[in-house]
Parts: C-alpha cells; structure tokens; sequence
C-alpha cells in the first residue's frame, strides 16, 4: 500500500464501521475501491464471492475488475461481484423469479420498446398519443421513488396525473403479462421483494457481507434504499461519492443521500480525499473558489503538488462562429509548436448543438476529431432486429420481441392477422408465439395466414432446438443467413457502403455475444444469460472509437464526467448556455455550477473558457451575457482575451509572440 498517500490508506484500512469516502476529482477513487476489495480479501479473510462492488457504467465495472484481477493473483478474485446497479437488480430478480412470479429468461425492455408499448396503450385507451415522453418520464419517476400504480392513482390530482397513473397501471399489467421488465424495474422489483419478504433480504443479506458503491452521489431513491437495505444492520459497507459532482438531478439523482447517510448510519465515519493526481494548483484554485459558491454538508479543498500552472484563459468571441474558429486555430497552433497530439485535446459544451460549428471548423482545419455521444449501438435498427430475435429464442412469451420481428424480413403477415393473433392470445391467456401453434387459432384465420405464422414458429423452434444441442453462436450465425438478412439490408439502404456498416454491427453483435458467454469466469453464463446481459449494456464500446486513436475529442459536459485531458476548451460560457436557460427559470443554478466544476476538473494542464458577444438564435442576432461563473473564479488567475479592456502592453505583446510563432514555423 506504499502508493497510496495518507487519507486513501485510512480509506483502504478502515473496515469497523460504515465508511463515506468523500472523493474529489482526480483524488484516485478507483484505486481506493480496487485497493480496498484487494485488502478485504487477502488481509481480512472475506472471500471474493461475498463482496459487491457496485457503479454506473459497464465501462466503470469493467475497468474495476481488470484492476482487481491485476492485484489479486491466482484465483483469489473468482466469485467477486463488480456491476452496475441495473446488472445487481437483474441479478437479484433472475434467482428470484419464481417467487415473483416470472418465468425465467423474463425481457427486458429498453427505451424504445417502453415507448412502443405506451403509445399503443394511449392510442387504445384514449384514441391518441399526445404527451408520450412527459407519462413516459413520470411513470419512470414514480418507480424511482418507488410509488406503485395504485399509489400513484390514489395520489394523481391533475387530469394529467390520473392520465399518467392510469397509463402506469396497463403498462405494468402489460409487461408482467409480456413476462417482461422495464430498466427502471431492476431496480424497483427487489426492493419491493426484499420489503415484502424479510427471509429473501436475509439471504442475500448473508451472501453480501461487504459493499463498495462507487458514485454515490448519482444514486436515487430506490438505488438507495436498495443498498440500504442489502447492508442491513451490519453496515459493512464503504461508498465513494463528490457532491460538487452531483450532475444528473434531471435523471432522478440526489446528492443529498450523502447527507442522509449520516442520519441513517450515525456510526458512519468520513474520510476527505482532497490530494488531486491531475490538474494544476492554478486549475484547482479555480475549481475550489467556483464550487465554494454552492452549499455544503461537507467541506473540501483540493489541493495539488503538480505546480501552480499556466493562467487559465477567457477568450471574448465576435460571434459563435469566431468562436468555433478562434478554438480550431488555437489547437492547430498548438499542435504544430508545440507537437501536442491531437487526443491531448477536449473541447466541452452545454449542449450537443454546440458542436456543429465546431465541427465544420475542425474540417475545414483538417482537425481529426471524435464526437462523443452518437447513436448508440443498441439503438441502431439492424442490432435492434437481431436482438428481438435473440430475445424471442430464449423467452417464446416475449410478444414485444415477435411483433417487432415477424415481419423482419417481410412474410406478408400484416396488421390485420397480427390483430386477430393478438385477440387470440388474450382470450386465450397464452403469448403470441404459444397462440400461433395453437389449433383452435385455424377458427379465426384464413387458412394462407395461418400457415405463413406456424412456418414462422416451426422455423423459430428449429433453431431453439439446435442451440441447446449444438454451439449456440454457430447457430446464430447459420440463423441470420438462412434469413438472408443481409439481402434485406441491402435492400433498405441507400449504399451498398451504408448495408456493409450496417451488416458488420451484426456480426459485431455476435461476436460481442461470444466474449459475454467467454468472460465469465464462472463458467454458468449461458446463452440466456448472455442475452439479457447485452440487452442491459447501455453501449457498448465500437472497435472503431478506442481511445488510442489521434483525435481532438468533442463532447458535452456530461459525457465528460470521469475523463480527463491535458488540455480543454469549455465553449459558450454564457448566461442562458452555462448556467442553462431552464437551471435559472427554475432556480437550480447550482447543478450548472457543478456542471461547469465538472469541466474545469477534467483539465490537467491548460483551461480556456470562449464565450460570444453576439449569437444567432431562432433567426436572429441577440446580445450575449458572459456567464455568472466566470465572475465567480479568482481574477488574479484569468487572463482574458478579446475584450476591449485588455492593457495596451499586453496586447502588443501578444502580438509579437503570435507574429513570431508564425515566422518560426515558416522557417522550420
């Protein structure tokens, strides 16, 4: 442990007692965490596969158990537990499924399919599908608060609520009828199990007899009382959390369940990580005086043995497009000075509208660039196809998974036989797939239509069958040709190169499918568990965006949370940018204020903040604000470019050096 600085050994050691790790930016968190499990197995004696470790990300889980592996050899890391919250509660409800009352390989719908569903519960129950996204995040708001149907129907006030409840209530019975599960409900289910049967919370109270959870400060209020509860009286438990990094209040997050820890465990000890392994003193004074403006249950500073650091810069922009240019030209000249690779470089934003301009300039300059934050892979349509598929071949109950596939590729089953297969099946209270097989459907269909469905489940059942006798990728891989998938890319594409793309996230898909059955150590994935587990990865990582390519990384200030660069523009340091116009409507600046800490906390060696005088907005030229933050750092630490008021000295020396720079890197 000679590594590890003062206040991180006592965070590692520390094991009587419930522990808060108040972690600042770039203070080593994860190693705190690694270290720690480390420590717990070798020196305390607690085996591997009692310990849970528990954070926001795939990514995260997965860096956190490659350290681990790393520092515990041999197989003393078999069994060990390192998941998101989401991937615990699928966990919890996979071994518990029957005393819920799931069959196993239960769905797991995304996103996309709970909106599906809702839109067709609203145009059933109310002729129209006004408003989707406000029930939509309402209802996910009421499981996050764990309030039930019928709470939230006895609670609803406004016609709006009782609509939204009412929704609620047909969109659980629904997906239980679906033997289905909602993101939001991983959570949800096992702490209404574990509420409603103490013998189910003792067992997995015994099988857990230590927690970490890392970024506490964005669990909510079921994400809480889970951990809360599974740690039980014993309280052998450490988590990690920065409430000046509290950034997703908009996603349900509450910082104040720091505060609420102290009520909840008055044994619970505090240790402040404030050494920061990152940015400059200069930075981090600038971090400290900005965040210093926001209330706190607990005081920190960080502080640095890295040097004081360059001035940070605030540079005055005409518009939004000198903006974009001034920050293109700027990391061009610093590339070719001073050699500085190209992935040495951030530039942040509010919004991701922001990055369009700069975009266009890093084209225009030849700038290799990365966007953060595009499509996600599982939202793309060809992975969505294959992955309904894959649903429907370890749970036949999965109507979501059939109806978006039956007709993917085209078997000329339209909406009318699908209508009556539907009527059917309810009547008849077995799934669409189990109802295709069925004789009594022949009384109801004409005999053509009935036979393009049971072609469709005989076909579908061939390949069950071969899975559980032969390797199941193999048979995959034979499935998705027999379907002539391919064709039917092909066919739905502009370009032949858009249809390769397409069909190369297909075999991606599966061979991602392979590594999930692969990576466990355990040996028990199979290719049930395999499925429900990608169905959970919010993303996964492309082999075309690995972190090693030269490029300028763009992104929003969220995305940007955990990252850090040697150098980092923040754009558009304006009010009604940053602070957002909606923060200061509804007088929550302080989350944009964390945000902007975020930002400033992810440099390591250079920061500079634009902003512009005059931007165009909804067709027209308005003037521009700088942001509140900007007078909220230390003055003596700025050095602002752009603006009238700059000293005649100074800018003439400026442009010596900026004359110079050019003539040395004509001359080279």
């Amino acid at each position: 442990m000679s590594n590890l600085n003062p206040r991180q050994q006592e965070a590692v050691h520390y094991i009587s007692g419930p522990l808060l790790v108040l972690a600042g930016a770039g203070s080593g968190k994860t190693s705190v965490i690694t270290r720690k499990i480390a420590y717990l197995v070798r020196e305390c004696g607690i085996k591997a596969q009692y310990i849970v470790a528990v954070t926001f990300t795939n990514k995260a889980a997965r860096e956190m158990k490659e350290r681990v592996s790393l520092l515990l050899k041999g197989g003393d890391a078999r069994g060990l537990t390192v998941s998101t919250f989401h991937n615990l509660g699928l966990n919890i409800i996979r071994k518990e499924h029957q005393r819920l009352g799931y069959k196993p390989g239960f769905s797991i719908f995304d996103q996309q399919d709970a909106t599906a569903l809702i839109t067709d519960l609203m145009h059933r129950d109310y002729g129209a599908d006004d408003g989707i996204d406000g029930i939509q995040a309402q209802i996910s708001n009421w499981k996050n608060d764990l309030i039930l149907p019928e709470e939230a129907l006895a609670k609803a006030r406004t016609p709006q609520e009782q609509t939204a409840a009412s929704v609620y209530m047909h969109y659980q019975r629904t997906l239980k009828a679906y033997n289905a599960v909602d993101f939001d409900d991983l959570i949800l289910i096992p702490v209404m199990l574990f509420r409603n049967h103490p013998d189910v919370l003792e067992k997995w109270q015994f099988r857990i007899r230590y927690m970490l959870v890392d970024e506490y400060q964005d669990t909510n209020a079921s994400q809480y009382l889970l951990v809360k509860m599974l740690v039980g009286n014993q309280a052998r438990f450490t988590v990690v959390g920065d409430d000046d990094q509290s950034i997703y209040a908009w996603r349900g997050a509450r910082p104040e369940n720091l505060a609420l820890l102290k009520e909840d465990f008055p044994a619970l000890k505090v240790v402040m990580l404030e050494q920061n392994y990152r940015s400059t003193s200069r930075i981090l004074r600038a971090a400290n005086t900005l965040i210093a403006n926001n209330p706190h249950v607990f005081d920190k500073q960080l502080w640095s043995e890295l040097g004081y650091g360059e001035p940070i810069r605030v540079i005055r922009c005409r518009n939004e497009e000198a903006e974009a240019e001034r920050v293109a030209t700027d990391i061009q000249m610093m590339h070719m000075q001073h050699k500085r690779a190209w992935k040495d470089f951030a530039i942040l934003y509010r919004g991701n509208h922001q990055a369009r301009l700069i975009e266009l300039k890093l084209q225009h300059h030849q700038i290799p660039y990365h966007l953060s934050g595009g499509t996600s892979f599982f939202s793309r349509q060809e992975v969505k196809d294959l992955m309904a598929y894959f649903r429907l071949l370890v749970n036949p109950d999965d109507d979501n998974a059939l109806l978006r596939v039956i007709n993917v590729p085209r078997r000329e089953i339209g909406p009318a036989t699908l209508e009556k297969l539907g009527n059917y099946a309810t009547d008849r209270g077995v799934s669409l797939f189990q109802a295709c097989a069925e004789v009594g459907l022949g009384e109801h269909l004409e005999s053509r239509y009935l036979e393009r469905l049971q072609r469709f489940q005989r076909w579908l059942d061939g390949i069950r069958q071969r899975c559980a006798r032969e390797e199941p990728i193999a048979v995959l891989r034979d499935m998705i040709l027999d379907l002539d998938y391919e064709n039917w890319i092909r066919q739905n594409c502009s370009s032949d190169e858009i249809a390769a793309k397409r069909m190369g996230n297909v075999w991606f898909l599966l061979d991602a499918l392979k590594t999930t059955i692969e990576r466990d150590e355990s040996g028990e994935t199979d290719i049930e568990d395999a499925i429900a587990k990608l169905v959970l990865r919010d993303m996964l990582e492309r082999h075309e965006e690995e972190e090693d390519v030269d490029r300028v990384q763009l992104m929003t200030l969220h995305a940007s949370k955990g990252l850090e660069y040697p150098h980092v523009y923040i754009m558009g340091m304006e009010e009604e940018i940053l602070p957002h116009r909606s923060s200061i409507e509804a007088d929550s600046v302080e989350e944009e204020r964390r945000l902007t800490y975020v930002g400033i906390t992810r440099a390591r060696k250079t920061l500079a903040f634009t902003f512009a005088a005059r931007r165009r907005q909804f067709g027209e030229v308005i003037d521009c604000l700088p942001s509140r933050f900007l007078d909220e750092l230390p003055a003596e630490d700025l050095e602002w470019e752009g603006t009238e008021d700059v000293p005649v000295e100074q800018k003439q020396a400026r442009g010596k050096e900026a004359l110079a720079n050019i003539r040395s890197l004509i001359g080279r």
